[in-house]
């Protein structure tokens, strides 16, 4: 993994701060892309210190991911500060809070369709050229159990991250020829500030610690499977879910 090259949306906080923190410890260069400016940069400091090199260990880009632009120019900022772009964690998410009865707000819904969705859709056909360029790499995306369960509590955040998995689904036979591995990791309630708004319906439900996201990413990163969505459920077994078949016809 020495030298491989990540860019890393949500990078300032989080899961994605976490998987920043790992990755340059194995060697890795990251971008790390974010509309919080002041984690951003802050982490990027951190990630820099004691580091005498010519090329940085991290640079910050301020990246809204609801803008197709601002993902382009975000691989932008890889290729030419590192040469190019081995891995795209797209991990910017947020919580939505909002049902389709009283509570709803089509702002936050468009919103939170915005990050959720558009900006995976947007950071896989901004970083497909430049893996392309490498002659492979990888694509991760962050879903969530919520796409792969009923989550009556946030349906919104469900629907959103659950298009995220099907998507990965259909991105990863098409792309797995060209040596270009699409995934989704699909964490349970992981410690972190997405949480917040949850916590009312949580009750005694075991936390993951980011620190086992961050294993089971860098197991995904290791796996070479492509198309799968990768559960990370307090005492379970990490291992890509399995969909049952679709029913076909009957005589």
């Amino acid at each position: 993994m020495q030298g491989k090259i990540a860019l890393i949306t949500g990078g300032a906080n989080g899961i994605g701060a976490a998987v920043a923190r790992r990755l340059t410890g194995l060697g890795w260069h990251v971008v790390l892309a974010d509309v919080d400016v002041a984690r951003g940069e802050a982490l990027a400091a951190e990630l820099n210190a004691g580091d005498p090199g010519d090329v940085p260990t991290a640079v910050f880009v301020r990246c809204d991911v609801r803008e197709p632009a601002e993902s382009v120019a975000a691989v932008a900022v890889a290729t030419e500060v590192f040469g190019g772009l081995d891995l795209a964690f797209l991990n910017a998410g947020v919580a939505t809070g909002c049902d389709l009865d009283a509570n709803f707000d089509p702002e936050r819904y468009r919103r939170a369709m915005s990050i959720n969705v558009d900006g995976v859709v947007y950071g896989v056909h901004a970083a497909l050229p430049a893996l392309r360029a490498r002659g492979g790499g990888d694509i991760i995306a962050t879903a969530s159990m919520a796409g792969l369960t009923a989550t009556p509590f946030d349906p919104v955040y469900g629907a959103n991250k659950a298009a995220v998995v099907g998507l990965v689904r259909a991105l990863g036979p098409n792309h797995e020829p060209e040596g270009i591995r699409v995934n989704a990791l699909c964490p349970s309630f992981a410690e972190t500030d997405i949480l917040t708004p949850l916590r009312p319906f949580l009750g005694d439900f075991p936390i993951l610690e980011v620190e086992t996201v961050v294993d089971a990413f860098v197991k995904i990163l290791a796996g070479g499977l492509a198309g799968e969505a990768w559960p990370v459920v307090p005492g379970r077994d990490f291992e890509p879910f399995r969909f049952r078949g679709v029913p076909g016809p009957r005589a």
